[in-house]
């Protein structure tokens, strides 16, 4: 899967970190797959409590709900089951589960020291052209906020990390940071229907990208991780409401 990027719309320039290296074009948008779609709605559904824990998943009935092949429903099934929102059984399909507490905890323990990474990273070694696009994208949000809509919110969300993450310049970590984000993007997703929320998330951003403008590496890595921490802490409150 490739990183988002956008390309510049605002921002003074900022000068390029003494390392040299060839800049690399920004990645075009990934459109979302049906398998994707399949599992955010789910997801969805079980994180709000709408199917409950132990009911059964059989993919011929969700692809009939959902007017797709039995391929995406396979997919979608597998990525649930890699973020422990679902149990696959040989032979016995799938029921709905809610992942450990231990286990919760320890996604979002190891996202947040992904995330820090990159985001430290990004403020030594974004190029200016990269900068002003996250500050576009940090504009955005901004909107969004106001707004009050948190799904798109959530979607332009996305951009914005992936936008640190191809900032760090370490595709590695990258890769890593976007997989574990994959695993715990229903929690992360659900929290934004928290009230007040948006504007927390939106501050708790601005942090990230004043030490990033800064090149302040310890800071920056410090505000992601703290910011990470507060999702999962809006996490838990969004779970004991529904």
């Amino acid at each position: 899967m490739r990183l988002d990027d956008l390309p510049t719309t605002q921002g003074a320039a900022v000068a390029e970190p003494a390392v040299s290296r060839v800049d690399r074009p920004a990645p075009r948008p990934v459109r979302i797959t049906r398998a994707e779609e399949l599992r955010l709605q789910l997801a969805d559904e079980i994180v709000r409590g709408q199917l409950a824990p132990g009911a059964p998943l059989d993919e011929t009935e969700i692809a009939r709900r959902f007017s797709v092949s039995r391929t995406p429903v396979r997919e979608a099934l597998r990525q649930l089951a890699a973020s422990g929102l679902i149990e696959a059984r040989a032979h016995r399909g799938a029921v709905v589960a809610r992942p450990t507490l231990e286990r919760l905890n320890g996604m979002f323990e190891a996202m947040a020291e992904l995330e820090a990474l990159c985001a430290g990273l990004a403020a030594e070694r974004m190029a200016a052209t990269e900068r002003a696009g996250l500050e576009a994208i940090h504009e955005e949000l901004r909107m969004l906020s106001h707004a009050g809509n948190p799904e798109r919110f959530h979607e332009v969300n996305e951009r914005f990390h992936n936008a640190i993450y191809a900032g760090s310049q370490n595709g590695y970590i990258a890769e890593m940071a976007l997989a574990t984000r994959v695993r715990v993007q229903p929690f992360r997703r659900a929290q934004f229907r928290n009230l007040g929320r948006l504007a927390k998330s939106h501050a708790e951003h601005d942090r990230v990208v004043v030490a990033i403008m800064r090149g302040d590496r310890t800071g920056a890595a410090n505000a992601m991780r703290a910011h990470i921490e507060l999702v999962r802490g809006e996490y838990e409150i969004y779970a004991v409401s529904v």
